[in-house]
């Protein structure tokens, strides 16, 4: 018995350059490590206390299948206060991060052969997600001339009869673009006029720069928009891996019946820190909010004086998507030759798909002096 075992899809994997990046962050030492989004800054102390007394309590055991009634309620008035647009807990699920919750919707509404439109640069799970439900990934690239915009009129031509979904993420990983009111407003058009589901990835949306306003398609097309975000970034909860879906009643408990055969439950413990850090949003992610934008400041200004880099300004997220075709060098191989020579890990733009080559994702997930220290290694390299 060898590999030929396999699903077929399995035997010869298209290699997975993000976790290969990822694999590499985590076996290399004396590394100037700016590749993975997974903020530095540990948990605020208050959620992992208030999650370890529920514990020591007896909160051990598993919840509800679609979350805690009372978080599955705190998100729901969350959104509801906090875009003016009413949401019932039963528009609410409890999931196991913001992939799982995409997971859970594709699986939901993809018929084999449907197809789902994904801008390009994109996180790289969104493919193979939409391929694990048997659905046709249809890649719509943005223009990088343009801040990697979004485009109505490329999205409208990829339109077909089997065109189910849009998969959207706004602030963008990883490019930075953030979609403004009349984009939202277009794409919430098509999405009516075409009776189709815009997926919206909102993990970022309290990372925005200033002057930019987060706007979700959900505001102007709420029955045909499912969010998928959680706790991750703006609370520096990645390893609490606890996440949620907001949309249609029908269609999250759709998911939910997806999800009896795949976890059950989120874990107990994660959805009391959850439901802590909900209660105390404002003066938990400030800090958090606060230092992500004092780092990205800082290296917008000191990255503009590398010759060979040339940014395109980024309208929110946590990571800046510089272009590196000055260098003559494809983005593997830059990375490989930036891994080498200054010891700096960066996630090669062609990760987030053809789109994205010619560029390189970096995360400000190190403290100040770290990116200070990697910036004058990369002044020092020579092309």
């Amino acid at each position: 018995m060898d590999q030929t075992f396999l699903n077929q899809a399995y035997q010869n994997p298209t290699p997975n350059i993000l976790a290969d990046v990822c694999e590499k962050a985590a076996t290399m030492d004396n590394v100037i490590d700016l590749s993975i989004g997974d903020p530095d800054l540990p948990t605020p102390v208050a959620i992992t206390e208030a999650a370890f007394a529920a514990v020591k309590a007896g909160d051990s055991h598993y919840t509800a299948a679609m979350g805690k009634p009372e978080l599955r309620t705190a998100i729901a008035d969350f959104y509801t206060q906090r875009f003016s647009r009413p949401t019932q807990s039963n528009q609410v699920m409890v999931t196991v991060g913001a992939e799982h919750a995409l997971f859970l919707v594709l699986q939901a509404i993809l018929n084999p052969g449907e197809e789902v439109i994904v801008l390009e640069p994109s996180f790289s799970p969104y493919i193979a997600q939409v391929k694990l439900a048997q659905g046709v990934p249809v890649e719509v690239a943005t223009d990088a001339t343009k801040g990697f915009a979004l485009d109505i009129d490329a999205i409208k031509k990829a339109l077909t009869p089997k065109t189910k979904a849009i998969v959207i993420n706004s602030p963008n990983n990883p490019t930075g673009n953030a979609l403004t009111v009349a984009e939202a407003k277009a794409l919430a058009k098509i999405a009516i006029e075409n009776d189709l589901m815009i997926l919206s990835d909102e993990i970022y949306a309290d990372y925005v720069e200033p002057g930019v306003e987060f706007v979700s398609p959900a505001t102007y097309a709420p029955e045909n928009t499912v969010i998928v975000s959680g706790f991750s970034k703006n609370f520096a909860m990645t390893g609490w891996r606890i996440g949620y879906v907001v949309g249609p009643d029908w269609l999250v408990k759709a998911a939910g019946e997806v999800n009896d055969a795949v976890t059950f439950a989120a874990p107990t413990p994660s959805q009391d820190a959850a439901l802590y850090a909900l209660a105390h949003y404002d003066e938990l992610t400030a800090p958090v909010v606060s230092e992500f934008k004092k780092r990205l400041a800082y290296l917008n200004q000191a990255l503009a004086e590398v010759s060979w880099l040339k940014l395109t300004p980024s309208m929110g997220s946590i990571y800046l998507f510089p272009n590196i075709q000055a260098t003559g060098m494809d983005s593997l191989s830059f990375a490989d030759k930036l891994l080498n020579e200054a010891g700096i890990l960066v996630v090669p733009g062609v990760a987030f798909g053809q789109a994205g080559e010619g560029f390189v994702r970096i995360a400000a997930t190190q403290k100040q002096a770290v990116l200070e220290e990697a910036v004058k290694r990369m002044k020092k390299l020579e092309w």
